[in-house]
């Protein structure tokens, strides 16, 4: 099922977005819509250049989710929903962890109950909670950190 974690290329672009899209509206049930197209503009028009993507490929080469990193800190981390549950975070994320090391960091929605299970099943631990997110809206972020499991 899974081929490779190669680095973005431009010709990525498009179909990250869309699977950006179809997974936040997957499991960010809390977004309205309007949230949604507001999040989704930052990421079509420039969010993907600003970190460091790695993405993942099933065997015919079709991009099945990615990872964008800032240093040590994941700033996205995005299925195909019809990839959900297949090991395809889990793999990206021990990517990052040889890319970025063993401090590795996230900030994930507090409304988000899957991710945040998620990071707590792989070893991250809390460290912070900020009320608003980096945009300055209403939705609480926790700050995690990976520890050696």
């Amino acid at each position: 099922m899974l081929n490779a974690i190669t680095p973005y290329q431009e010709n990525d672009h498009d179909v990250l977005v869309d699977i950006w899209y179809r997974a936040v509206c997957r499991t960010h049930t809390f977004l309205t819509e309007s949230d949604i197209q507001y999040y989704r503009e930052m990421v079509q028009n420039g969010a993907l250049k600003e970190v460091e993507i790695w993405v993942s490929r099933n065997t015919a080469e079709e991009a099945t989710g990615f990872i964008g990193l800032d240093g040590t800190k994941i700033e996205m981390l995005f299925i195909d929903p019809e990839y959900h549950g297949m090991g395809i975070g889990s793999r990206l994320i021990k990517h990052a962890l040889n890319v970025a090391g063993s401090t590795l960091q996230v900030d994930v929605n507090e409304q988000n109950d899957g991710a945040c299970a998620f990071y707590k099943r792989f070893g991250f631990v809390q460290i912070g909670r900020s009320e608003l997110d980096s945009s300055g809206k209403p939705f609480p972020l926790l700050h995690l950190q990976y520890r050696f499991k």
